[in-house]
């Protein structure tokens, strides 16, 4: 089994926050890139970060494109087709998800843990570090590892989130304020 630890930080796109990015991302090895499927400036403002993460991070990393609020099916303005066609185009994969009804975000952070296990294996990465816990562990079969398993989440004092599964342990740190 291996252990992966990832810090999430929220940078929530907004433009008053752009000058400060950078040092959230600089040695980052994955992005979620979220966009509003009923809003397509969103889409435009994740196409502009993307060409920023480019730009300033060296090491390759594993890129995810969300398009959220599919709940709002009848609003969209953002075709699956066109976002998958840009997922692409860099290299992505892309997810839907609902923050409201809690659907496709597990399937998203599995997605990018499943990524960085590979991107550990594939490439001379130097900011990511693997810990191998176990000599049997096969990222070919962690998918289907993952999938029976479902993430528990606790928290501490500290607003510190531990997520468990059988084959991934993942500390998520979560800033204090949100959107």
């Amino acid at each position: 089994m291996e252990a992966l630890k990832s810090k999430v930080w929220d940078t929530a796109g907004q433009e008053r926050f752009r000058s400060m990015a950078p040092m959230y991302y600089r040695n980052a090895n994955a992005a979620l890139l979220v966009f509003d499927i009923t809003q397509y400036d969103s889409l435009t403002s994740v196409k502009s970060w993307v060409k920023e993460l480019k730009r300033n991070v060296q090491e390759p990393m594993v890129l995810c494109l969300v398009g959220n609020k599919c709940d709002l099916e009848v609003e969209r303005k953002v075709s699956k087709d066109e976002a998958l066609q840009y997922a692409c185009s860099i290299g992505a994969t892309y997810f839907e998800s609902s923050a409201l009804h809690d659907q496709g975000i597990e399937e998203v952070f599995v997605n990018v843990a499943l990524g960085l296990i590979r991107l550990s294996h594939d490439t001379l990465c130097s900011s990511l570090r693997v810990y191998d816990s176990s000599s049997s562990f096969s990222p070919s079969n962690l998918s289907s590892e993952i999938s029976r398993s479902r993430f528990n989440l606790t928290s501490d004092e500290n607003n510190v989130y531990e997520e468990k599964a059988d084959a991934i342990h993942a500390e998520t740190e979560r800033p204090s304020l949100c959107c």
